[in-house]
């Protein structure tokens, strides 16, 4: 029996599933780990977190089957900046997706016609380059030490095998590639002070880059190139061709469209990325999804609370804008900040938890709309996907029938099961081992009340924006 073994690097855990050729899950281990804001609108980690959870991972994973193990493959939080020196050790904690210290260099980066010229994409504070440039102008003695600059899930797997490289996906996020053209943009690497000799090598997701490393007990394991955490999770959805959608509903939130081609100009509002399918997909990122709620009722109420249904579904008058660490898409707005709109003395806990979800799905539309691209229907994934509360309240805002998977996702583990041979391509593993069913038709006549309140809703910000 084949097994392998895909390992999701998260922001608060790592977490690992082992599955065979079937797609039938054999074990899942975690490891968690935290997250260090020294300043506001900071967020770092230190790497070595990674690797320590990352090497419990395998040996419980593998314990008792370690020559069945072929493959093993990263999903990766995307953006973050890890930077060593010319003995491969870490010069800084990395930089995480979420930090938004960079506005001042994300402002310059904008401002630089080549920017999108070369990359396809808007910066966001979020994306790797930014920080590059913070570190040059505010820690130039570490900017000094820096002779390799990679990403989280690319440093685990280098400490995992001697090879440093990366995937198209994750390396899109960097705003050092020309997407188009899949090949690092040397203009971008002189804007920000690098060299293209500083980057990892590039592969296609599913691409074998090396062996695991002898002291890890896999002799027969190869590490596969693996992906973006947003493409791997595609992947484990079955979202991998034009029309297909899934939205995620985690610490952020994420709706991801494939495409067959590059869309030019899709990029100045949604991010144009690299699929881990060797093509193209688009994808719109609010920065608090799930975690909206999370923070509303545990650290707020201190208690998770849900005895609500959906009969006051946009009747409140009571607005939520999600914005608890600022905002990428589609404001691009690191200073944007949450807010409750319309209480009175009538509100009731009962109308501002459900504002809550109603304001986080709102912000997702908000995406889709700037981004002019629709939604029909969609796959739900993340935390929040298991809710009926948050499946219904996107089924109704967006106006789309609501699917999620059956079985375990596994994106990671897919990557190097079709890397390793065991299928041709991502479509024939996902049509083998994802399933789906349907959660949610959506309710025209609530949706007909959200398209109202969603007309509200998008007035907020701007009226806002100013304080």
């Amino acid at each position: 029996m084949n097994y392998y073994i895909g390992i999701d690097l998260g922001t608060s855990s790592c977490k690992g599933s082992v599955v065979d050729g079937t797609g039938r899950v054999y074990g899942s281990h975690s490891v968690k780990y935290g997250v260090s804001c020294p300043k506001p609108n900071y967020s770092e980690q230190d790497p070595a977190d990674w690797y320590n959870a990352a090497a419990k991972i395998l040996k419980t994973l593998s314990k008792g089957i370690e020559d069945g193990i072929k493959g093993v493959s990263i999903a990766g939080q995307m953006h973050g900046l890890v930077m060593l020196d010319e003995n491969d050790k870490v010069i800084r904690p990395a930089i995480l997706w979420n930090d938004g210290r960079s506005e001042k260099q994300t402002a310059y980066l904008n401002s630089v016609e080549d920017t999108f010229k070369e990359t396809g994409n808007t910066a966001f504070p979020g994306f790797t380059a930014p920080k590059i440039l913070w570190v040059k102008e505010n820690e130039p003695e570490n900017f000094a030490k820096c002779k390799k600059i990679c990403l989280p899930k690319d440093y685990l797997a280098y400490m995992l095998t001697g090879v440093f490289s990366t995937d198209y996906s994750d390396a899109a996020g960097m705003l050092l590639l020309d997407v188009e053209h899949k090949k690092w943009s040397e203009k971008m690497c002189e804007i920000c002070g690098i060299t293209v000799e500083m980057l990892p090598k590039l592969y296609e997701s599913c691409e074998v880059t090396g062996k695991l490393k002898p002291e890890f007990g896999l002799k027969n394991a190869v590490m596969c190139a693996g992906a973006g955490d947003n493409a791997a999770s595609a992947v484990g959805t079955g979202t991998l061709s034009p029309g297909d959608c899934s939205i995620s509903l985690g610490t952020s939130g994420t709706v991801f469209l494939p495409c067959d081609e590059y869309l030019p100009d899709a990029g100045r509002v949604l991010h144009n990325f690299c699929h881990s399918n060797g093509k193209y997909h688009l994808m719109g990122c609010i920065l608090s999804a799930a975690s909206a709620n999370d923070w509303w009722t545990k650290r707020i109420l201190d208690t998770d609370y849900n005895k609500f249904t959906l009969d006051k579904a946009a009747k409140t008058g009571v607005y939520f804008l999600p914005y608890l660490t600022g905002e990428r898409c589609p404001h691009n707005d690191v200073n944007a900040r949450g807010a409750f709109i319309g209480l009175s003395a009538e509100t009731s806990r009962e109308d501002m938890c459900l504002a809550v979800y109603e304001g986080v799905a709102y912000a997702l539309r908000d995406c889709i709309e700037a981004g002019g691209v629709s939604v029909n229907s969609a796959v739900l994934c993340g935390g929040g996907a298991v809710s009926p509360l948050w499946q219904a309240t996107v089924s109704n805002v967006l106006g789309a029938d609501i699917y999620v998977t059956e079985t375990e996702q596994f994106g990671a583990a897919m990557l190097c099961m079709v890397g390793c041979g065991e299928y041709p391509d991502l479509v024939s593993c996902a049509d083998a081992t994802v399933k789906k069913r349907l959660a949610v038709k959506f309710d025209k006549e609530i949706h007909d009340k959200y398209n109202k309140g969603f007309e509200i809703y998008k007035k907020l910000y701007p009226a806002l924006k100013s304080i």
